[in-house]
């Protein structure tokens, strides 16, 4: 059985060639510094901070979202950030494809692997590196700097492994991303 539709106000969102739906209730900053990489849903009052980056010339990537992503109601989008050499800078954050990320989480790792499940309530620490296969339980916190292994769940504050994950979460992922994505309408 099919979930029931998702509906959305026509002119609250707006929809991209690639098939983003990013709400016009978002906050993106530094749009031209953030690629989405297509069927990617931003949410009401989501944060996504691309002008954290680097200074410099030219442009460059700060946030990558990989394809059929959620970000989910007031979540933070931000890149990591750190003093090196006495100089204080922000690095780039890459996410894979089927990412979601629940309501109220904020989040500033380094790399999200594909295929990922963070919970709504969450607090990803800065430079974190989590894996392709993962599932972050709502409210847990993950530490700065914590590398999270592949088919794992973690849960708690501080977040810990607390389960694993079958080796069928990609193709169950897969499907409840698009099956979201399909689900998500305007009226």
């Amino acid at each position: 059985m099919d979930p029931s539709p998702i509906q959305y106000e026509r002119n609250e969102y707006i929809e991209t060639d690639t098939g983003n739906k990013v709400s016009r209730k978002s906050v993106i900053h530094g749009s031209q510094n953030i690629i989405l990489g297509g069927k990617t849903i931003i949410q009401t009052e989501c944060m996504v901070r691309g002008d954290l980056r680097r200074q410099g010339t030219g442009h460059a990537v700060v946030i990558a979202v990989g394809k059929y992503c959620l970000l989910a109601q007031r979540s933070i989008i931000r890149p990591p950030s750190k003093v090196y050499k006495n100089v204080f800078s922000y690095y780039p954050m890459k996410m894979g494809d089927y990412v979601h990320i629940g309501e109220n989480s904020i989040v500033e790792a380094a790399s999200i692997g594909s295929h990922v499940q963070i919970g709504k309530n969450c607090v990803v620490g800065r430079f974190a590196i989590i894996k392709d296969c993962v599932q972050i339980l709502d409210n847990t916190v993950i530490a700065p700097n914590c590398v999270i292994p592949s088919f794992s769940v973690y849960g708690g504050s501080p977040g810990l492994l607390v389960d694993e994950l079958p080796e069928c979460w990609a193709q169950t992922m897969e499907k409840d991303a698009k099956l979201y994505y399909t689900n998500f309408q305007a009226k």
